[in-house]
C-alpha cells in the first residue's frame, strides 16, 4: 500500500504581480519549494477555467478521431517534436515498457524571417479535422509561456541572479506544449504497464495545467508518493534536469509518475508545457552553486541541445 504524505506548497502568482513584500514572499516560497522537492502548485495564474475546458474539449475531439486519421499527423522524421505521437511509442528513461498514452506536441510560432526560424521544427495543425485546434492550443501555449517568464524571473532572483538570467536562456528556446490523452485501460494491458512510468523532466521548468483526472504522484524524500489532485485552479510547476544541472542540484528534478486509475474506463487528459532553453545554452553547473552544494560539480558540462537529443534517444523518440 502506498503511503501518502504531505501536500505540495501552494504559491499565488498574484503575489508576484503585486510587487513589494508580496513579490519577495512569492520568490522565497517558490524557491524554497524547488529547493526542497522541486514541485509546487501555482494559483492566481489568470488562465480561466473556461479556456482550460475549451482546450480539453478540443483535444478530446482530436484524440477520438480514428487511428488512421491521427497517424497522418505523425512526424517521426522530426523526432516527433511536433504533431502526433501514437499510443505505445514513448517510454520512460531506463524503462522499456511503453507508456499508456498518445500525445500532440506544438512549439513556438515564429514570424517569417525570424533568426531562429530554422532552428527547430515548425508547427502544423489538424485544421482539416479539428478546425479550432490551433486557436485553443496555440492560445494556451502563449498564455503559459508568458507565465513561464514570470516563474523563471522569480527563480533567478531566488538564486541571487538578475531577474533576466533564466528568461534570457529560454528566449527563443524550443519550449513545447504537449497535450496528452491517456485512454481507457484495455483488458490486454501488459502487466506493469502504466500511464506514465516514473521519470524526471529534462527541461528547465514544467507547467502542468490541472488534469481531467487524478493520477499524478510525486516522490517525496523518503520514497513515499505525494498524490496531486487534478485541479483546474492549480498549475503544477516542477524544475527539470536542466535547471538541476545548472544549479548543481540546488533546485531538484524530482521523480514523478502517472498511475493507472482504479476504474479502467477512466480516461485522462493533461497539458504540460516544457520550458526549454536555446540549444546553445551551456548547462555546466555554475561555480557559485557548486560552492553552495558541497564544493564538487555533480552534473555534466553539456549544451542544452546535446542534452535534449540524448534524452529523446533514451525515451524512444529519436535514434
Amino acid at each position: 500500500m502506498i503511503q501518502m504524505t504531505r501536500s505540495l506548497q501552494v504559491c499565488d502568482l498574484r503575489d508576484w504581480h503585486a510587487g513589494g513584500e508580496a513579490r519577495e514572499r512569492f520568490v522565497t516560497t517558490m524557491g524554497d519549494a524547488l529547493k526542497d522537492i522541486g514541485f509546487f502548485a501555482l494559483t492566481g495564474h489568470g488562465i480561466s477555467a473556461d479556456a482550460i475546458d475549451q482546450a480539453y474539449a478540443t483535444i478530446g475531439r482530436f484524440f477520438h478521431l480514428d487511428d488512421a486519421t491521427k497517424r497522418t499527423y505523425e512526424r517521426a522524421d522530426m523526432f516527433r517534436q511536433r504533431g502526433y505521437t501514437p499510443y505505445g511509442v514513448e517510454h520512460a528513461k531506463d524503462n522499456p515498457e511503453p507508456d499508456l498514452k498518445e500525445f500532440w506536441q506544438s512549439g513556438r510560432t515564429l514570424p517569417a524571417g525570424h533568426p531562429s526560424e530554422d532552428t527547430f521544427p515548425r508547427n502544423f495543425w489538424p485544421t482539416a479535422d479539428v478546425p479550432e485546434f490551433e486557436h485553443h492550443i496555440d492560445g494556451l501555449y502563449h498564455a503559459m509561456e508568458r507565465m513561464s517568464v514570470d516563474l523563471l524571473s522569480a527563480a533567478s532572483l531566488y538564486l541571487g541572479e538578475a531577474a533576466t538570467w533564466l528568461p534570457e536562456m529560454a528566449n527563443d528556446g524550443n519550449t513545447i506544449l504537449r497535450v496528452i490523452h491517456y485512454p481507457e485501460l484495455a483488458p490486454d494491458t501488459p502487466p506493469g504497464a502504466v500511464r506514465s512510468a516514473q521519470h524526471e523532466d529534462i527541461n528547465l521548468l514544467t507547467l502542468l495545467v490541472g488534469a481531467t483526472a487524478d493520477g499524478l504522484q510525486v516522490m517525496d524524500h523518503d520514497g513515499s508518493w505525494i498524490e496531486v489532485e487534478g485541479n483546474h485552479d492549480h498549475i503544477i510547476v516542477d524544475s527539470g534536469d536542466m535547471l538541476q544541472n545548472l544549479t548543481n542540484g540546488l533546485f531538484k528534478s524530482t521523480t514523478h509518475r502517472v498511475v493507472n486509475p482504479p476504474d479502467a474506463a477512466t480516461e485522462r487528459y493533461s497539458m504540460p508545457m516544457f520550458v526549454h532553453p536555446r540549444g546553445d545554452v551551456d548547462l555546466t553547473p555554475r561555480q557559485k552553486f557548486v560552492e553552495m552544494t558541497g564544493g564538487e560539480a555533480q552534473y555534466p558540462s553539456i549544451l542544452a541541445d546535446a542534452y535534449l537529443h540524448q534524452r529523446l534517444v533514451e525515451i524512444g523518440l529519436a535514434s
